[in-house]
């Protein structure tokens, strides 16, 4: 073994390691001292098979390797490579980029940039940054992907809970027995379900679900979905808030109205939504295309939505449909100005034909009234309650629709100092 075949020193925690596998001495030396001047941590080997037998050992950021070496070619090793370091990022060098070479590389071993003899240093050292920066992505999103597996663990425990107490509540208002007699054998119970867990947890919710299914409805019935389509709409719009059950009520509120407060963990996990939703989905519709839709109904025209950032067409028809409708209900604004917001956002956020057909049929459905949460010190004479009240034995004190007047907000404020009211307290905006 030669000393360029030697591993370096280990690495700071920080520092990306890179692996270049070349036969010629001087041209290894001219990468490794290349690479080692822009900061990087090199390991330099003179032989494939002891490069292999590197890479058993330990992780590299980014393998380098020559195409034509008497051990083995170098598109042979980078394939062996991928089969032992598949995050890696590889780079073939090579002084011919004959056709076959380059559609073997990509069928059979995934390389990442190729480097033509005789090579560029800054054409080399910029190709490098981008692998390097391909692999810390691609370790990062793997590292998602597990704290997203956990959370879903977490989110179906936390749902497990929740229907617990939304079968006690059942019990005790007799308002859902009939669903749940017939849930095991009927797709429509099953759905109204659904809807009624998103209404106790978040009577915002709820309503909104409701006006969204209508909306839904409405645009199946027209010619512009396949029957499978017309179920995956309608599905979906039952479905696709079912993740946000696992949110802290009191981060639903910051969405609401104080965005700006959310910190950045506190938006990924409200981004990350559709994908719970989509799991909860499948638990009622299992059907493949109800799932993606599900996934997709907060998805941008542009490109800039989440959480996959998909774009245009990629994003399934049905779902830019679903899109609009939810930017409807979200904005909160009146029905003209929400018409006109979803005008001007008609090729970026949305799909223009999806806001033509939402359009059509926004008048065919009647939509619910407003509804916002309050604080008990905010109550005032003339407003109507959107939700009754009730004392924590389950007697009724104000029943919903009760306009307040000052002697009712006194009474209210005055069984808070002896019982407190824990309920949520909604009134029609």
């Amino acid at each position: 073994m030669s000393v360029s075949d030697l591993a370096p020193p280990p690495a700071g925690p920080n520092t990306p390691t890179i692996l270049i596998v070349d036969d010629e001495p001087v041209v290894l030396t001219a990468l490794k001292f290349t690479l080692e001047r822009e900061g990087f941590h090199i390991a330099a080997c003179s032989s494939p098979l002891k490069a292999l037998a590197m890479l058993e050992e330990r992780d590299f950021a980014v393998i380098i390797s020559d195409q034509r070496m008497p051990e083995m070619l170098g598109l042979d090793f980078l394939i062996e490579s991928r089969r032992l370091r598949p995050t890696a990022s590889r780079i073939l060098i090579t002084a011919v980029l004959a056709l076959p070479t380059i559609v073997d590389a990509i069928n059979k071993g995934e390389i990442f940039r190729f480097v033509a003899k005789p090579w560029l240093r800054e054409e080399l050292v910029a190709t490098v940054r981008n692998a390097v920066q391909r692999h810390d992505l691609v370790t990062h999103n793997e590292a998602l992907q597990a704290e997203t597996q956990q959370l879903n663990r977490r989110l179906r425990e936390a749902n497990a809970a929740l229907e617990a107490k939304v079968r006690d509540l059942e019990l005790q208002r007799q308002r859902l027995d009939a669903a749940n007699r017939d849930l095991a054998c009927s797709y429509e119970n099953s759905i109204e379900l659904c809807r009624r867990i998103l209404t106790t947890y978040d009577p915002i919710l709820g309503g909104q679900a409701k006006a969204l299914v209508e909306f839904a409805t409405q645009m199946a019935g027209t010619d512009k979905f396949t029957d499978a389509e017309r179920h995956a709409l309608r599905s979906a719009a039952w479905l696709c808030d079912l993740g946000l059950i696992g949110v802290p009520r009191e981060m639903l509120r910051a969405f609401r109205s104080k965005t700006e407060q959310l910190t950045e963990r506190e938006t990924a996990m409200l981004h990350n939504h559709p994908i719970y939703s989509q799991t909860l989905a499948a638990l009622v519709d299992n059907r493949s295309d109800v799932g993606e839709v599900v996934r997709a109904h907060h998805e941008r025209y542009d490109g800039r939505g989440f959480p996959d950032g998909l774009a245009g067409d990629a994003i399934p028809w049905p779902a830019r449909c679903l899109a609009v409708a939810v930017g409807f209900l979200e904005s909160g604004l009146s029905k003209s100005a929400a018409i006109d917001a979803l005008l001007a956002k008609s090729g970026t956020v949305y799909d223009p034909e999806a806001v033509r057909l939402f359009l059509k049929i926004s008048n065919l459905v009647q939509l619910p009234k407003q509804v916002r949460e309050i604080m008990l010190h905010e109550l005032e004479p003339g407003m109507v309650l959107a939700n009754g009240i009730y004392s924590p034995h389950g007697l009724l004190l104000i029943g919903e629709g009760q306009a307040l007047s000052p002697g009712t907000i006194s009474k209210i404020r005055s069984h808070n100092q002896v019982t407190p009211i824990s309920q949520r307290l909604l009134v029609y905006s």
